[in-house]
C-alpha cells in the first residue's frame, strides 16, 4: 500500500520473521559482528568516559539488573547497562559501520544483552532466539537509515 506507514512497514516486515529465516551466511555474519562487538565493548571498558558515565549510573538502582560488561561489582538496570555497555562499545570508535556512517552492533547488542539478562530464568532466551533479536535489530536500524532525510546528506556533509 502506498498509503502505509513507515512504521506500519516495520511492524510487517518484524511481525513476520523467525529464526528459521537466518541463513546460514547471516548467522555467521551476525556472529561475527556479535564476537567483535563484544571485543571493541571490552577493550572500551578500560576508557575515561566509561568509567564516568558507570560512576554517575551507580545511583540508579533496581531488583531488576543487568551486567555491566568488565565490571564484577555492580550491575544496573537494563536500560542503564544497555547504556553503558553501548558507551563502551562507540568510546573506542572501532565498531563495526556501514554507509551512510552509522554504527549498527554496538546500538543493538548492549540492549539485547541488558534485556535477555532480565528475563525470569524460565522464560530464558535461546541464542538462535538472540541472532534473530539481532538481525531484527540491524534491519530495524538500516530502514530508519533508509527512511532517514538527515542520513542522506552524511556523505555530502563530510
Amino acid at each position: 500500500f502506498p498509503s502505509q506507514t513507515v512504521t506500519g512497514n516495520f511492524a510487517k516486515v518484524i511481525h513476520g520473521l523467525n529464526a528459521n529465516q537466518l541463513t546460514d551466511q547471516v548467522i555467521q555474519r551476525s556472529k561475527r559482528m556479535i564476537l567483535d562487538t563484544l571485543g571493541v565493548g571490552l577493550l572500551g571498558t578500560s576508557t575515561d568516559i566509561f568509567h564516568k558515565v558507570a560512576q554517575y549510573s551507580k545511583i540508579y538502582s533496581s531488583d531488576l539488573s543487568s551486567t555491566i560488561w568488565g565490571c564484577l561489582d555492580f550491575r544496573l538496570p537494563p536500560l542503564y547497562a544497555a547504556f553503558v555497555n553501548g558507551v563502551a562499545v562507540h568510546s573506542m570508535d572501532f565498531d563495526d559501520t556501514w554507509h551512510p556512517a552509522t554504527h549498527p552492533s554496538g546500538a543493538v547488542l548492549p540492549a539485547l544483552i541488558a534485556l535477555s539478562e532480565a528475563f525470569p530464568q524460565k522464560k530464558k532466551i535461546s541464542g538462535l532466539d538472540l541472532l534473530l533479536a539481532f538481525n531484527v535489530g540491524i534491519e530495524v536500524q538500516g530502514r530508519l537509515l533508509h527512511f532517514s532525510r538527515e542520513a542522506r546528506n552524511i556523505p555530502r556533509r563530510y
